[in-house]
């Protein structure tokens, strides 16, 4: 990287324990000083919402690493290789053949058919609440629901669900630019724990075909535009992420958020319609996924600063949903926030392929929490889920004291 005058941008001390907690006062200053600032060895950071929005979009730079930059961030292992091969750090044109093969086993329609089915799993999720008056937002429902879900659409039999939980909860400690040295372990034996699972019911789908999402993955094109065995396996396994961990953690960040302002809950009771927009101002005021490295293909001018090729671009989604010449009064929550074009779903041809069922299982969950309890009060302080990078925002307990209506 090259700079006009020499003038380095801050560092970001993106491992901070202070920053992990609370990165937004950060962000702030970084936005201030300008639209980069430096991130890592061979990183950048880019601040500011209009770059990184146009980022999300810019042929130039690539989702794929090298095999070597995998091996640095989660060390030698089943999910090194793994990682380079789901679809969602694929380039085209490999990713434009996964992913319109995937796209018409995922579809909209499938999300529209999911809606009074998800309505029953939340209100199972929180029945017990109605006779204890307690619930914890983290454990009872943000954990439970999404996986429960993914579970569904892929045909796992009920009674192997709470042996799967488990296992997707550790694959997602492997989404990081650098895993932490005691979470690689489980990391690599759950990809080889679901590759094994999943590559058995896919051998039974084979045989049995379902109405299932492994079925329809199977299904989906012919002759040389199908999908292969590895990549159905691959994309499968990686659902337990994009289809778990961002809904999960959208879900306790914004109960979380709920608790701390008591006057948007009122809202949301009040205007219950409001819902879907609170989801949106969920994804933006805490975005479960904080940033998104890009491999530089080719040179690119920020601000005055040229960044060469073979650099990383961590383009800071958590801080541009809080660019204030774009959010008025970012900081605050504001579950009527319109309009909120946050970044949390990424964009371009890499746009979350969940991002509608995540927002469907989002407004119901909220929907119905307002639905069955009359008063939602804080029982504890909320617990956070620190990361060693803090590029994942979460909760591991969100205690909350609930009256039944």
């Amino acid at each position: 990287m090259t700079s006009v005058g020499r003038v380095l941008p801050p560092r970001f001390a993106h491992d901070d324990p202070t920053v992990v907690v609370d990165p937004y006062p950060h962000y702030a200053q970084l936005r201030a000083a300008g639209q980069l600032c430096r991130f890592g060895p061979g990183q950048w950071g880019v601040t500011r919402h209009a770059d990184v929005s146009a980022l999300l979009r810019d042929r130039r730079l690539a989702h794929g690493f090298p095999e070597e930059y995998r091996r640095f961030a989660i060390g030698d292992g089943p999910a090194t290789e793994f990682f380079g091969g789901i679809s969602i750090v694929r380039d085209p044109p490999e990713h434009t053949r996964l992913r319109a093969l995937m796209s018409k086993a995922f579809s909209p329609a499938l999300v529209r058919r999911l809606s009074d089915h998800l309505t029953g799993i939340v209100d199972e999720l929180l029945e017990p609440a109605l006779d204890t008056g307690i619930l914890d937002a983290a454990t009872d429902l943000a954990y439970p629901l999404p996986v429960t879900v993914v579970c569904e659409l892929l045909g796992v039999p009920t009674a192997d669900r709470d042996i799967v939980r488990p296992r997707a909860a550790d694959l997602a400690r492997g989404w990081s630019t650098e895993v932490a040295e005691a979470d690689r372990p489980h990391v690599h034996a759950a990809v080889v724990w679901l590759r094994e699972y999943l590559g058995a019911l896919l051998e039974e789908r084979r045989h049995r075909p379902g109405d299932d999402l492994l079925s329809r993955m199977l299904a989906a094109g012919s002759g040389e535009d199908s999908l292969s065995q590895q990549e159905i396996v691959d994309n499968a396994v990686f659902l337990f992420f994009a289809g778990f961990e961002t809904t999960r953690n959208m879900i306790g960040t914004g109960c979380a958020a709920l608790l701390r302002h008591p006057n948007q809950l009122a809202r949301l009771r009040a205007e219950p319609g409001l819902a879907a927009s609170a989801v949106e101002e969920f994804l933006r005021y805490d975005a479960p996924v904080q940033g998104a490295g890009r491999m530089v293909l080719s040179p690119i001018e920020i601000g005055g600063h040229t960044v060469r090729a073979g650099r990383v671009l961590v383009l800071l989604l958590g801080s541009a949903n809080h660019d204030e010449s774009v959010f008025e009064r970012a900081d605050r929550l504001d579950v009527g926030r319109s309009p909120n074009p946050h970044v949390s779903f990424g964009g371009g041809t890499h746009f979350c392929l969940g991002a509608a069922l995540a927002r469907e299982e989002g407004r119901v969950a909220f929907e119905r929490l307002l639905h069955h309890f009359a008063t939602i009060e804080p029982a504890g302080e909320p617990v956070r889920r620190l990361t060693a990078s803090g590029n994942i925002r979460a909760y591991d307990s969100v205690p909350m004291q609930v009256r039944p209506r």
